[in-house]
């Protein structure tokens, strides 16, 4: 026999199920590591702006998810009339909007 067959053949080590404990704990740190540093901020950060995009009024500045700037010139139900330049109005939905700037002029 090769080595390889050999240690394809042999039988797991008499340790009992302290493996699976520490597979088990290990695998709860890692939840425990994501949890908190990956997707508790993140949802956190959607709340946030869920709610600053529900405060938005007529003249607050927003961003748009295509990165487009402008100045909200009037709010419907699921969408706003935006202001980008003099003149030229575009509408986008609500759910468009990652950050709203109130009363800044730039």
């Amino acid at each position: 026999m090769t080595y390889m067959t050999q240690f394809f053949l042999m039988a797991p080590p008499d340790s009992g199920s302290e493996g699976a404990i520490i597979n088990l704990l290990f695998l709860g740190a890692l939840f425990f590591v994501f949890y908190f540093f990956i997707i508790r901020p993140q949802t956190k950060r959607q709340k946030e702006i869920r709610n600053k995009v529900e405060a938005m009024k007529k003249g607050d500045k927003v961003v748009s998810s295509g990165g487009i700037i402008g100045q909200v010139n009037s709010i419907d139900d699921d969408t706003i009339l935006m202001e980008i330049d003099s003149g030229v109005k575009v509408r986008l939905q609500k759910s468009a909007i990652t950050d709203v700037n109130p009363d800044k002029s730039n």
